[in-house]
């Protein structure tokens, strides 16, 4: 086991160290977006409205749609760390996309349609104008987003005060 200075913390060409992992909501799924368009509706009388009973109604869909994104096979979490932004699926946590640091400069939210009840929105990595990389149905985005921005500093910050290596590649 390395020897760190900071528990938890250790530079980018030592180790690769979580920084913090958030798991896709119901809103990343289109059932789910669906569902948060027709519960955002306020139509009805006082407190009853039309969006409040179809969250009655549809709660158990919700709930199997919920379930259904745990199970052992089709479970994804989005991690960060010291590196870089991973999508991993599966109980064993097998990567199945990344995003380096240097391949984005930007971070956009997007809120399609039905997110927004859930609290949920689309992180999208942006090199320029190009897209490269999209988090789909991140819970409450905007932190996530802060903190792979404050994370991509701190790398590039350690990488400009490192040490280039001399000599042929």
């Amino acid at each position: 086991m390395a020897m760190q200075s900071i528990a938890g913390v250790s530079p980018p060409s030592v180790m690769e160290t979580t920084v913090m992992t958030v798991w896709p909501s119901v809103a990343a799924t289109s059932l789910g977006k669906t569902l948060g368009r027709i519960f955002r509706i306020k139509d009805g009388f006082g407190p009853v409205s039309i969006g409040r009973l179809a969250l009655l109604a549809c709660t158990p869909i919700g709930l199997m749609l919920y379930l259904s994104l745990r199970l052992p096979w089709a479970i994804q979490r989005y991690r960060l760390t010291n590196r870089r932004v991973i999508v991993e699926r599966g109980v064993n946590a097998r990567i199945q996309q990344f995003v380096d640091f240097d391949k984005f400069d930007s971070i956009a939210l997007v809120v399609e349609p039905g997110q927004e009840w859930y609290a949920a929105g689309d992180l999208v990595f942006r090199k320029g104008a190009v897209e490269t990389f999209r988090l789909p149905g991140v819970s409450r985005p905007e932190s996530f987003r802060q903190t792979c921005l404050k994370v991509q500093q701190s790398y590039r910050s350690v990488a400009a005060h490192q040490p280039h290596s001399v000599g042929a590649a």
